[in-house]
C-alpha cells in the first residue's frame, strides 16, 4: 500500500474565548465586594495599574522632562535593573492609608474571640491540676461550633454507652484515667456558655437546668424521656404518661425553652458579610433614576510612567519590554472590563425597572412574573449574561435592598387571568401567617381555601413548598398553648 502526503483545507467555525472575554465574564459574575478585592489584588501585583487622581511620588515631572530633552539619558535606562526594583515602589491599593498599621492594630484589639479562645482563656484561669488542664485542652480542641464535644460517632447506641465511649477515647488519647476525664468534662461544661462541651443534647439541657437551679422531676423527665413529644408540642401525651396536670407540663416546657440547645452558636457564627448595593434606584418626579454605586471602587488608570518608558525606550532587553507591555495590556483589559460590567448592570437594571414598575410603586406584593428571557430580549443580550449580572448583585430600592434575582419569578395561575408571580403569592402568605391566631394556626388546606377565594389557584403541595422556603413550621408545630 502506497503512502502519500496530502494537504487538505477545511473551513470551520470555532468559538475561541480571548483572555479579554474571559476576564469580562469573570468580572460579571463577581459580587461587589469580590470585585473590590480583585481590584486591590491587581493593583498590588500589576505595577502599571494605579488609582486615578493619586500622584505617584516616585515619578517626578522634572525627571520625565529631562529624559525627553536628553536622548542620551533615555538610551541609558537600565530596564533589567529598573525591573528588579520596581516592586519596591509604593503601590497604593484600595484602602491604603498612612494609618494602616494603626488600623490593623485596632482591628486586632476589637476582634471577637472564637469559642476555642474563650474557653482556653477560662481554662487557664481556673484552678485545674496539670493533668486536668491537659485533658481540658484536648476536650476544648474537639468542641465544634455548636459547642458540642465531638469524639467518635453515636451509631444509635444507648446514650450512657456513647457517653462512656467518649470518656474512654479521651482517656486513651491523653493518658489520664477515666475519672479525671469525667471530672474535667463536667468542669468544662460549667464554663461560659453553660453546657458547652456536652456530648448530647440531653446532657446539654440537663447541665443548664442544674446550673441555673431549674432542675426538678418534671423537667428532668421531659428531657430524658419525652424529647419527641416536646418537639411536636404534644404536651397532653407528656401529661398523660407522667400523670400530672397539663399546666404543670406547660410550666416545665417554659423552663426548658429558656435553655440554649446550641451553647456555642454565639461564638461559632462567622461575621456576616455586609450587603453593599451595586445600584441605587430612586424615584425622581414620576420616574425612577438608576445610580451606579461607585463608592469603594477605585477609579483606575494605566500608569503614564510605564507608558512613557515603553514609548521612549527603543533599545533594551526584549524580555523586559515584553513583560511591561503585557502588564500594560492586562491593565487596559481590566479597566475596559470593569466599565463594561458597570454598563451591563445599568442596562439590566433599567429593564427590571421597566418590567417591575408596580413593585417600585407599591411594594413586594406587586412583583410581576418575569423570566430571564424577557430581560435578555429587551436588552439584546444572552440569557446566561442576564443570569451572571443578577447573581450576587443588589439594588437599593424604596422598599429595601433586594438581590437582582429577586425580581425574577414564574407566573402563577389565577381564576381571573391576572398576572401574578410566585413572589407576590409568597408575600401574601407572609401576611396570612402574620395575622393568624397562634393558638389556632391555619393548616395548608385552610390557606389553600383562602387563596382560592382570592382567585389564586395553586396546589396544596405548592403552599407547603413556599411555607418551608420561608422557614415556617407546619400548623401542628406552630400551635402555641401559652
Amino acid at each position: 500500500m502506497a503512502h502519500e502526503i496530502r494537504q487538505d483545507l477545511r473551513l470551520s467555525q470555532q468559538l475561541v474565548m480571548s483572555p479579554q472575554l474571559q476576564l469580562a465574564i469573570k468580572l460579571l459574575q463577581l459580587s461587589r465586594l469580590e470585585l473590590a478585592e480583585m481590584v486591590k489584588e491587581e493593583m498590588e501585583t500589576n505595577p502599571t495599574l494605579e488609582e486615578d487622581g493619586v500622584q505617584d511620588d516616585a515619578e517626578p515631572a522634572s525627571d520625565a522632562q529631562a529624559s525627553v530633552l536628553n536622548p542620551q539619558k533615555e538610551r541609558e535606562v537600565d530596564w533589567e535593573a529598573y525591573l528588579e526594583n520596581c516592586y519596591e515602589r509604593p503601590v497604593r491599593g484600595a484602602g491604603f492609608s498612612e494609618d494602616s498599621e494603626e488600623s490593623s492594630l485596632e482591628a486586632t484589639l476589637t476582634r471577637k474571640p472564637t469559642l476555642v479562645e474563650h474557653l482556653m482563656w477560662q481554662l487557664h484561669l481556673s484552678p485545674f491540676t496539670q493533668e486536668e488542664t491537659q485533658v481540658g485542652e484536648f476536650i476544648i480542641g474537639n468542641i465544634d461550633d455548636d459547642g458540642y464535644l465531638r469524639i467518635g460517632e453515636n451509631n444509635g447506641n444507648d446514650e450512657a454507652v456513647y457517653l462512656k465511649s467518649v470518656t474512654q477515647e479521651i482517656a486513651a488519647a491523653t493518658g489520664a484515667c477515666e475519672d479525671v476525664v469525667e471530672i474535667t468534662i463536667k468542669k468544662v461544661q460549667q464554663f461560659d456558655p453553660v453546657g458547652v462541651g456536652s456530648r448530647t443534647l440531653k446532657e446539654c439541657l440537663l447541665t443548664q437546668a442544674e446550673f441555673l437551679g431549674c432542675k426538678n422531676r418534671i423537667v428532668e423527665e421531659i428531657i430524658n424521656r419525652h424529647m419527641g413529644n416536646l418537639e411536636n408540642k404534644n404536651y397532653k401525651a407528656i401529661a398523660t404518661v407522667l400523670k400530672i396536670p397539663i399546666d404543670n407540663v406547660i410550666e416545665a416546657v417554659k423552663v426548658i425553652m429558656g435553655f440554649c440547645p446550641r451553647p456555642g452558636s454565639a461564638y461559632g457564627q462567622s461575621e456576616a458579610n455586609a450587603v453593599i448595593p451595586d445600584i441605587y434606584i430612586q424615584k425622581a418626579g414620576g420616574d425612577y433614576v438608576i445610580l451606579l454605586n461607585e463608592s469603594g471602587l477605585p477609579k483606575l488608570k494605566v500608569s503614564p510612567y510605564y507608558r512613557a518608558l515603553i514609548a521612549k525606550n527603543g533599545r533594551g532587553a526584549d524580555a523586559t519590554k515584553t513583560y511591561v507591555q503585557e502588564r500594560l495590556r492586562s491593565a487596559r483589559w481590566l479597566i475596559q472590563s470593569i466599565h463594561q460590567r458597570q454598563r451591563t448592570i445599568y442596562k439590566v437594571a433599567q429593564s427590571i425597572v421597566k418590567f417591575q414598575r408596580e413593585f417600585f410603586d407599591n411594594g413586594p406584593c406587586f412583583v410581576k412574573p418575569l423570566i430571564l428571557r424577557d430581560v435578555a430580549l429587551d436588552v439584546e443580550m444572552h440569557e446566561s449574561t442576564i443570569s451572571r449580572v443578577t447573581s450576587n448583585k443588589y439594588a437599593h430600592t424604596p422598599h429595601g435592598i433586594f438581590e437582582l434575582k429577586y425580581f425574577f419569578s414564574p407566573k402563577i395561575n389565577t381564576t381571573d387571568s391576572t398576572d401574578m408571580s410566585s413572589k407576590s403569592v409568597m408575600e401574601k402568605l407572609r401576611g396570612i401567617y402574620a395575622m393568624e391566631d397562634a393558638t389556632k394556626p391555619l393548616s395548608d388546606q385552610k390557606i389553600l381555601e383562602i387563596l382560592k377565594s382570592s382567585g389564586i389557584d395553586i396546589a396544596r403541595r405548592t403552599i407547603t413548598k413556599y411555607r418551608e422556603a420561608m422557614g415556617i413550621l407546619s400548623a401542628s408545630k406552630r400551635k402555641r398553648l401559652f
